[in-house]
């Protein structure tokens, strides 16, 4: 017995829409931490609210899955000891800028980085922070390498 042609798309799109139910509902389960700690860092006149990844976790983490982030937030990545820091945008949604910063707040290089790249963006001297803002925030505001961020972390 054969079976009529709308209830085999019937049953197509029944099985998709299942599949992408639970696609969804894995892809939820993978979505970050959103509350985690806050610092107030400075950028001369600019007040950047700071997402604080402390722990490998959420360092391995960080901005990935996310749609948006509002103009003055960003992410301060905080590593155990100074060395080279290499970034890639896995599963990371939005266009965005590493600023990697030396221990006195000091911008030692600024890379823009492409959403879902696998590509590695490295700190060209060792950093113990790599502060995440959404792309072109530096460059809007005239801020480059060499230029001096304020926040309690900073030596």
């Amino acid at each position: 017995m054969r079976t009529p042609p709308l209830l085999n798309n019937t049953r197509r799109w029944l099985l998709a829409s299942l599949a992408t139910a639970l696609c969804a509902s894995s892809w939820a389960d993978q979505r970050p931490q959103l509350e985690l700690p806050r610092l107030t860092l400075s950028a001369g006149m600019h007040i950047i609210q700071a997402q604080l990844a402390a722990t490998p976790e959420q360092r391995s983490t960080g901005l990935m899955f996310r749609t948006e982030m509002p103009a003055n937030e960003g992410m301060l990545f905080v590593f155990e000891q100074a060395s080279q820091q290499c970034f890639w945008m896995k599963n990371t949604l939005i266009p965005l800028t590493a600023a990697f910063v030396a221990d006195d707040g000091t911008l030692v290089n600024l890379v823009d980085m492409k959403p879902q790249s696998l590509d590695s963006h490295c700190s060209t001297a060792p950093v113990r922070y790599v502060l995440e803002m959404n792309q072109g925030w530096f460059a809007k505001r005239g801020i480059k390498a060499g230029y001096k961020l304020k926040a309690s972390v900073f030596r």
